[in-house]
Protein backbone atom coordinates (compact mmCIF):
# COMPACT_ATOMS: atom_id res chain seq x y z
CA UNK A 1 0.00 0.00 0.00
CA UNK A 2 2.59 2.02 0.55
CA UNK A 3 4.50 2.02 -2.06
CA UNK A 4 1.09 2.77 -3.78
CA UNK A 5 0.78 5.59 -2.63
CA UNK A 6 4.30 6.80 -3.22
CA UNK A 7 4.01 6.36 -6.99
CA UNK A 8 0.24 8.40 -6.79
CA UNK A 9 2.96 11.25 -5.21
CA UNK A 10 5.09 10.70 -7.79
CA UNK A 11 2.74 11.13 -10.42
CA UNK A 12 1.30 14.06 -9.12
CA UNK A 13 4.36 15.67 -9.05
CA UNK A 14 5.36 14.98 -13.03
CA UNK A 15 1.73 15.88 -13.70
CA UNK A 16 2.28 19.00 -12.26
CA UNK A 17 5.24 19.99 -13.36
CA UNK A 18 4.49 19.37 -16.81
CA UNK A 19 1.49 21.48 -16.49
CA UNK A 20 3.30 24.65 -15.12
CA UNK A 21 6.41 23.79 -17.03
CA UNK A 22 9.97 25.09 -16.37
CA UNK A 23 10.24 26.77 -12.94
CA UNK A 24 11.56 30.33 -13.39
CA UNK A 25 15.16 30.90 -12.56
CA UNK A 26 15.48 32.81 -9.25
CA UNK A 27 14.80 36.46 -9.87
CA UNK A 28 17.87 38.90 -10.21
CA UNK A 29 17.90 41.45 -7.00
CA UNK A 30 20.09 44.31 -7.14
CA UNK A 31 22.88 45.13 -4.56
CA UNK A 32 23.34 48.81 -3.48
CA UNK A 33 26.71 49.49 -4.43
CA UNK A 34 29.10 50.75 -1.46
CA UNK A 35 29.75 54.55 -2.06
CA UNK A 36 26.99 55.21 -4.69
CA UNK A 37 24.60 57.70 -3.67
CA UNK A 38 21.06 56.34 -2.31
CA UNK A 39 19.73 58.01 -5.68
CA UNK A 40 22.19 56.31 -7.70
CA UNK A 41 21.81 53.40 -6.80
CA UNK A 42 18.06 53.75 -7.38
CA UNK A 43 18.96 54.82 -10.69
CA UNK A 44 21.01 51.75 -12.05
CA UNK A 45 18.75 49.34 -10.39
CA UNK A 46 15.94 50.68 -12.17
CA UNK A 47 17.29 50.42 -15.11
CA UNK A 48 18.56 46.85 -14.53
CA UNK A 49 14.97 45.76 -13.59
CA UNK A 50 13.97 47.44 -16.84
CA UNK A 51 16.28 44.99 -18.78
CA UNK A 52 14.90 41.41 -17.42
CA UNK A 53 12.33 41.31 -19.79
CA UNK A 54 15.21 41.52 -22.45
CA UNK A 55 16.35 38.23 -24.91
CA UNK A 56 18.86 39.50 -26.92
CA UNK A 57 22.43 39.83 -25.93
CA UNK A 58 22.70 42.51 -23.14
CA UNK A 59 26.14 44.12 -24.01
CA UNK A 60 28.06 46.66 -21.36
CA UNK A 61 31.37 48.33 -22.21
CA UNK A 62 33.43 49.96 -20.22
CA UNK A 63 36.96 51.50 -20.79
CA UNK A 64 39.76 50.71 -17.72
CA UNK A 65 41.90 53.41 -16.98
CA UNK A 66 40.27 55.62 -14.77
CA UNK A 67 36.98 54.16 -15.32
CA UNK A 68 37.94 50.87 -13.54
CA UNK A 69 41.50 51.48 -12.63
CA UNK A 70 42.53 54.19 -11.32
CA UNK A 71 45.00 56.20 -12.78
CA UNK A 72 47.19 58.21 -10.25
CA UNK A 73 49.23 59.18 -10.37
CA UNK A 74 50.30 57.27 -13.60
CA UNK A 75 49.04 55.18 -16.18
CA UNK A 76 49.88 51.49 -15.76
CA UNK A 77 50.55 51.28 -19.28
CA UNK A 78 53.23 54.01 -19.11
CA UNK A 79 54.92 52.91 -16.03
CA UNK A 80 54.74 49.56 -17.23
CA UNK A 81 56.80 49.94 -20.71
CA UNK A 82 59.43 52.25 -18.49
CA UNK A 83 59.89 49.99 -15.68
CA UNK A 84 60.77 47.36 -18.43
CA UNK A 85 62.97 49.90 -20.64
CA UNK A 86 64.89 51.16 -17.21
CA UNK A 87 65.60 47.49 -16.56
CA UNK A 88 66.16 46.08 -20.40
CA UNK A 89 67.45 49.01 -22.47
CA UNK A 90 68.70 52.00 -20.95
CA UNK A 91 72.61 52.68 -21.53
CA UNK A 92 73.08 50.16 -23.15
CA UNK A 93 74.67 50.19 -26.39
CA UNK A 94 73.43 47.40 -29.02
CA UNK A 95 70.95 47.96 -31.77
CA UNK A 96 67.83 46.75 -30.30
CA UNK A 97 68.33 48.30 -26.78
CA UNK A 98 69.26 52.16 -28.16
CA UNK A 99 66.23 51.30 -30.65
CA UNK A 100 63.82 50.84 -28.21
CA UNK A 101 65.47 53.34 -25.88
CA UNK A 102 65.04 56.09 -28.75
CA UNK A 103 61.25 55.25 -28.63
CA UNK A 104 61.17 56.11 -25.29
CA UNK A 105 62.46 58.95 -25.58
CA UNK A 106 60.16 59.77 -27.70
CA UNK A 107 57.22 59.28 -25.69
CA UNK A 108 58.77 60.48 -22.70
CA UNK A 109 58.96 64.52 -24.45
CA UNK A 110 55.47 63.67 -26.46
CA UNK A 111 51.90 63.65 -25.63
CA UNK A 112 50.95 60.47 -23.28
CA UNK A 113 47.51 59.65 -24.58
CA UNK A 114 47.58 60.53 -28.54
CA UNK A 115 47.31 58.55 -31.52
CA UNK A 116 51.55 58.91 -32.19
CA UNK A 117 51.72 57.54 -28.52
CA UNK A 118 49.43 53.97 -29.12
CA UNK A 119 51.23 53.49 -32.58
CA UNK A 120 54.81 54.10 -30.31
CA UNK A 121 53.46 51.56 -28.11
CA UNK A 122 52.88 49.37 -30.04
CA UNK A 123 56.39 50.02 -31.70
CA UNK A 124 58.07 49.65 -28.29
CA UNK A 125 56.35 45.64 -27.52
CA UNK A 126 57.09 44.31 -30.75
CA UNK A 127 59.58 41.49 -30.92
CA UNK A 128 58.34 39.76 -27.52
CA UNK A 129 56.01 36.81 -27.29
CA UNK A 130 52.60 37.38 -26.36
CA UNK A 131 52.73 35.61 -22.85
CA UNK A 132 55.94 37.93 -22.48
CA UNK A 133 53.88 41.01 -23.08
CA UNK A 134 51.44 39.77 -20.54
CA UNK A 135 53.94 38.71 -17.71
CA UNK A 136 54.99 42.82 -18.04
CA UNK A 137 51.72 44.15 -17.77
CA UNK A 138 50.90 41.22 -14.94
CA UNK A 139 54.31 42.51 -12.80
CA UNK A 140 53.31 45.90 -12.96
CA UNK A 141 49.95 45.63 -11.61
CA UNK A 142 50.96 43.37 -8.72
CA UNK A 143 53.86 45.28 -7.78
CA UNK A 144 52.37 48.94 -8.10
CA UNK A 145 48.46 48.87 -8.81
CA UNK A 146 47.31 46.31 -6.98
CA UNK A 147 44.76 47.95 -4.60
CA UNK A 148 43.81 50.61 -7.61
CA UNK A 149 40.74 49.00 -9.48
CA UNK A 150 37.83 50.94 -7.79
CA UNK A 151 35.61 48.39 -5.27
CA UNK A 152 32.61 50.41 -5.99
CA UNK A 153 33.09 49.69 -9.77
CA UNK A 154 33.77 45.79 -9.17
CA UNK A 155 30.20 45.64 -7.32
CA UNK A 156 28.87 47.10 -10.07
CA UNK A 157 30.28 44.90 -12.76
CA UNK A 158 29.04 42.05 -10.48
CA UNK A 159 25.22 43.22 -10.11
CA UNK A 160 25.37 43.69 -14.08
CA UNK A 161 27.07 39.64 -14.11
CA UNK A 162 24.14 38.88 -12.05
CA UNK A 163 21.73 40.44 -14.60
CA UNK A 164 22.85 38.54 -17.34
CA UNK A 165 25.29 41.57 -19.12
CA UNK A 166 28.12 40.37 -20.97
CA UNK A 167 30.94 42.37 -19.60
CA UNK A 168 33.62 43.71 -21.75
CA UNK A 169 36.35 45.91 -21.78
CA UNK A 170 37.21 48.74 -24.60
CA UNK A 171 40.90 50.00 -23.69
CA UNK A 172 42.99 52.52 -25.91
CA UNK A 173 46.52 50.60 -24.40
CA UNK A 174 47.73 47.30 -25.42
CA UNK A 175 46.19 45.15 -25.63
CA UNK A 176 48.19 42.01 -24.57
CA UNK A 177 49.84 44.26 -22.24
CA UNK A 178 46.43 44.53 -19.75
CA UNK A 179 44.62 41.21 -20.71
CA UNK A 180 46.38 38.43 -18.14
CA UNK A 181 45.84 40.95 -15.41
CA UNK A 182 42.38 42.42 -16.14
CA UNK A 183 41.11 38.89 -16.72
CA UNK A 184 42.69 37.25 -13.36
CA UNK A 185 41.47 40.78 -11.36
CA UNK A 186 38.26 41.01 -12.75
CA UNK A 187 37.19 37.56 -13.76
CA UNK A 188 36.19 39.16 -17.38
CA UNK A 189 37.35 36.58 -20.36
CA UNK A 190 40.22 37.23 -22.47
CA UNK A 191 38.31 37.44 -25.53
CA UNK A 192 35.94 40.40 -23.88
CA UNK A 193 39.17 42.27 -23.35
CA UNK A 194 40.26 44.53 -26.27
CA UNK A 195 43.12 46.93 -26.69
CA UNK A 196 45.18 48.26 -29.53
CA UNK A 197 46.16 44.65 -31.08
CA UNK A 198 48.90 44.04 -33.18
CA UNK A 199 49.56 41.01 -35.35
CA UNK A 200 51.01 37.88 -33.93
CA UNK A 201 53.20 35.87 -36.94
CA UNK A 202 55.39 33.23 -35.74
CA UNK A 203 54.64 33.60 -32.07
CA UNK A 204 56.38 37.12 -31.99
CA UNK A 205 54.07 40.54 -31.73
CA UNK A 206 55.10 42.70 -34.67
CA UNK A 207 55.07 46.07 -34.66
CA UNK A 208 51.66 46.22 -37.56
CA UNK A 209 48.83 47.62 -36.14
CA UNK A 210 45.57 46.27 -36.59
CA UNK A 211 42.38 48.41 -36.96
CA UNK A 212 40.65 49.89 -35.34
CA UNK A 213 41.95 51.42 -32.80
CA UNK A 214 40.54 52.07 -30.17
CA UNK A 215 41.49 55.87 -29.37
CA UNK A 216 38.76 58.68 -28.99
CA UNK A 217 36.26 57.77 -32.20
CA UNK A 218 37.83 53.99 -32.71
CA UNK A 219 36.10 52.85 -29.19
CA UNK A 220 32.92 53.00 -30.97
CA UNK A 221 34.61 51.29 -34.37
CA UNK A 222 35.81 48.40 -32.30
CA UNK A 223 32.34 48.01 -30.63
CA UNK A 224 30.93 47.88 -34.07
CA UNK A 225 33.45 45.56 -35.39
CA UNK A 226 34.53 43.20 -32.46
CA UNK A 227 31.39 43.47 -30.41
CA UNK A 228 29.17 43.70 -32.47
CA UNK A 229 26.09 44.97 -30.84
CA UNK A 230 24.75 48.23 -29.33
CA UNK A 231 25.95 48.62 -25.64
CA UNK A 232 23.12 49.06 -22.83
CA UNK A 233 25.60 50.73 -20.88
CA UNK A 234 28.89 52.04 -21.24
CA UNK A 235 30.95 53.28 -18.98
CA UNK A 236 34.27 55.82 -19.36
CA UNK A 237 35.75 58.79 -17.69
CA UNK A 238 37.82 60.77 -20.25
CA UNK A 239 37.15 63.07 -23.73
CA UNK A 240 38.65 59.77 -25.13
CA UNK A 241 35.74 57.69 -24.26
CA UNK A 242 33.04 60.01 -25.82
CA UNK A 243 32.39 58.57 -28.98
CA UNK A 244 32.16 55.32 -27.03
CA UNK A 245 29.77 56.50 -24.24
CA UNK A 246 27.64 57.85 -27.06
CA UNK A 247 26.97 54.37 -27.96
CA UNK A 248 24.95 53.07 -25.06
CA UNK A 249 21.43 52.59 -25.36
CA UNK A 250 20.98 52.91 -22.12
CA UNK A 251 23.18 54.17 -19.78
CA UNK A 252 26.20 56.54 -19.30
CA UNK A 253 28.84 55.39 -16.26
CA UNK A 254 30.96 58.71 -16.19
CA UNK A 255 33.80 58.07 -13.59
CA UNK A 256 35.52 61.28 -11.98
CA UNK A 257 34.68 63.50 -14.89
CA UNK A 258 37.49 66.33 -15.29
CA UNK A 259 36.02 69.31 -13.85
CA UNK A 260 38.98 71.54 -15.73
CA UNK A 261 40.11 71.36 -18.89
CA UNK A 262 37.91 72.14 -21.75
CA UNK A 263 38.00 70.14 -24.83
CA UNK A 264 36.90 71.12 -28.37
CA UNK A 265 35.50 67.60 -29.32
CA UNK A 266 32.83 68.99 -26.24
CA UNK A 267 32.34 71.97 -27.36
CA UNK A 268 34.41 73.60 -25.57
CA UNK A 269 32.61 72.52 -21.90
CA UNK A 270 35.29 69.71 -19.74
CA UNK A 271 33.86 66.43 -19.65
CA UNK A 272 32.32 67.21 -16.30
CA UNK A 273 30.01 69.78 -17.89
CA UNK A 274 29.69 67.64 -21.59
CA UNK A 275 27.74 65.07 -18.99
CA UNK A 276 26.30 66.62 -16.47
CA UNK A 277 22.85 67.79 -18.31
CA UNK A 278 22.61 64.18 -20.19
CA UNK A 279 19.48 62.31 -18.75
CA UNK A 280 21.35 58.80 -19.66
CA UNK A 281 24.59 60.04 -17.76
CA UNK A 282 25.20 58.99 -14.38
CA UNK A 283 28.31 60.21 -13.04
CA UNK A 284 30.26 58.76 -10.03
CA UNK A 285 32.96 59.30 -7.76
CA UNK A 286 35.91 56.63 -6.55
CA UNK A 287 38.88 57.79 -4.70
CA UNK A 288 41.84 58.36 -7.12
CA UNK A 289 44.64 59.47 -5.31
CA UNK A 290 48.45 58.21 -4.86
CA UNK A 291 49.07 55.83 -2.13
CA UNK A 292 52.09 53.43 -0.96
CA UNK A 293 55.61 54.45 -0.99
CA UNK A 294 56.32 53.70 -4.30
CA UNK A 295 58.93 54.72 -6.71
CA UNK A 296 57.73 55.46 -9.97
CA UNK A 297 59.48 55.06 -13.22
CA UNK A 298 57.14 56.93 -15.23
CA UNK A 299 57.93 60.15 -12.92
CA UNK A 300 61.58 59.62 -12.62
CA UNK A 301 61.62 60.77 -16.52
CA UNK A 302 59.67 63.58 -15.78
CA UNK A 303 56.38 62.51 -17.38
CA UNK A 304 53.31 64.74 -16.01
CA UNK A 305 50.93 63.27 -13.73
CA UNK A 306 47.67 62.46 -13.74
CA UNK A 307 44.88 64.38 -11.92
CA UNK A 308 43.92 63.47 -8.20
CA UNK A 309 40.19 62.34 -7.96
CA UNK A 310 39.64 62.35 -3.98
CA UNK A 311 36.45 60.95 -3.50
CA UNK A 312 35.93 63.29 0.10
Amino acid sequence: MKRNLTALRLALLFSAAWLLGPMPAAAQTYRPVDGFPEETNRQIESFLNSTLPVKERKVAVFDCDGTLLGQVPYYLSDEAMYDYAKTRYEGRKDETSRGKWAICDRLIHGDNVGMLHTRLCIDFFSGLTPDELGNIGWRCFHEKFQRKFYPEMKQLLANLEAYGFEIWIVTASTELLYQRFVHEELGIPVDRILGVKSCVRNGIVTDEVVTPIPQDAGKAEVIQTFIKARPMIVGGNSRGDMEMLLESTGLRIVVNPDPVRPEKAMGGKTVAAFWENDPQAVIVRCNDVPEGDIEWTTGAYGVGGNMEHPKN
